[in-house]
């Protein structure tokens, strides 16, 4: 029976943080887009940071897809992505004036709600009136994020179409400002100051309108016409607003899962999942984290870490606090991403290490447990449980074939694949895309 709707050609990947995000997902991602003619944002904002370094030359990206970089690549931003205007125009500028022609393959989905500088005031109120109660902060970024999806749930968002319709965007403002103007009592003028707001908004739209899109309508188009898509997501599973150490969060579905609400094409043309993992563990803010070591003293294996990883957050440039590799997390994070098959980054940062600690579990009350718990408060009380394998003196970095590894970090390697269940089938070795070891593809799995 002839259904007039086009079978599907084109193989599409979902590339997810599997720790506490960091993980170096812009690299692989901008890698991957050698096989892929459209990347997607899926979820968050501009609280995220992906860096690629292309012939040495880094570029710190936010808000546009990490396929940026890649000549005639499509970028999409999702629905399930919350968008300041303001900050992606300035992005796009920031990138155009790298030589890079942008707006003819940048599409932004008119169903993204709107981060406006109100949010960014009520989310600066709500950390300070956590740290003065003595509740302890968040560790949000501070960009209006969680604010911005609050607004999206509650069914009261500004979304990018409404730019399109002055008065319709001019009134639902108002009466957001209104609904919101308890936590703004303290905020600046210029986050209160509806007619300003308006004002910049609606320019900011003017310029954006070329832009606006139904990006699932054109997903679905651009797959069924043979074309392999990449859907990226921002921060990392454990961050998760459901299944991250809740409330120690952000304020969206980091998961797998989420590509397709986020994107507005299906779970069903979907086909592999990259899970991204460093070597070792970092977390930037507040909230548990067993394997934590600390970073200060010189010479402790934390403070190599942080240095030689040079951990600090792309948007915030927090240092980010660093610890051994929790395989018992990463478990979790396989489980709930349904992962195909793991890229590990940043293993060129264990070099020199004389050994090197996985944590296979944890002690909890007296009882052994193999896999993260679901409450923070649990996780906070965890005790891990280590095993130590020999490290290795040789350097990792740039390195492009398995055969070239050390023995110890094989060892190392095969090791965690072994423990988590799942197939190592890239490995990073240094910040350049080509430093990259290929054991599988995932456009090709």
């Amino acid at each position: 029976m002839q259904t007039g709707i086009r079978p599907s050609v084109g193989r599409n990947v979902v590339v997810v943080g599997t720790q506490w995000g960091d993980e170096g997902k812009g690299k692989v991602v901008d890698w991957l887009t050698d096989s892929a003619e459209g990347v997607v944002r899926f979820q968050g904002g501009h609280n995220a940071g992906h860096t690629l370094v292309i012939g040495g030359r880094k570029t710190a990206l936010q808000l546009i897809p990490s396929g940026a970089m890649r000549a005639g690549v499509a970028c999409y931003i999702g629905n399930g992505v919350v968008v300041d205007p303001a900050h992606l125009l300035s992005e796009i500028a920031r990138i155009e004036g790298l030589g890079v022609e942008l707006r003819s393959r940048l599409f932004v989905s008119e169903s993204c709600p709107l981060i406006l500088p109100f949010h960014v005031a009520i989310d600066a109120a709500r950390e300070a009136r956590r740290e003065s109660v003595g509740t302890g902060k968040i560790g949000t970024t501070g960009k209006g994020i969680g604010p911005a999806y609050e607004d999206k749930v509650a069914r009261r968002a500004l979304r990018v179409q409404d730019l399109k319709h002055p008065a319709r965007f001019e009134a639902k403002l108002r009466e957001l400002l209104e609904i919101h103007a308890g936590e703004l009592a303290s905020a600046p003028q210029a986050a209160l100051d509806a007619g300003a707001l308006c004002e910049a908004a609606l320019r900011a739209g003017e310029q954006l309108r070329p832009l606006m899109a139904d990006v699932g309508y054109r997903l679905y188009k651009a797959h069924a016409a043979g074309t392999n898509l990449l859907f990226e997501g921002a921060q990392g599973t454990l961050l998760d607003i459901d299944h991250g150490t809740y409330p120690f969060v952000t304020s969206s579905n980091c998961v797998a899962g989420n590509a397709a609400a986020g994107s507005g094409l299906g779970p069903g043309l979907l086909h592999y999942v990259l899970g991204i993992t460093k070597a070792y563990t970092t977390r930037v803010g507040s909230g548990p984290f067993p394997t934590e070591l600390p970073i200060e003293a010189e010479g402790s294996v934390g403070y190599h870490l942080s240095t030689v990883g040079q951990e600090r957050g792309t948007v915030t440039g927090r240092p980010r606090r660093c610890g051994w590799l929790d395989a018992a997390a990463l478990k979790r994070a396989i489980i709930i991403n349904g992962v195909s098959g793991l890229c590990i980054t940043k293993l060129d940062v264990l070099d020199g290490l004389a050994e090197i600690k996985i944590c296979t579990g944890y002690k909890l009350g007296g009882a052994a447990i193999d896999i993260l718990p679901l409450d923070a408060d649990e996780v906070a009380a965890c005790e891990p449980v280590y095993e130590t394998l020999p490290g290795w003196s040789e350097t990792t970095a740039g390195l492009t074939n398995w055969e070239q590894l050390p023995p110890n970090a094989r060892r190392y390697l095969e090791r965690v694949q072994a423990l988590i269940g799942a197939p190592i089938d890239i490995v990073s070795t240094g910040p350049d895309r080509v430093h990259t070891i290929l054991l599988r593809h995932p456009f090709r799995a």
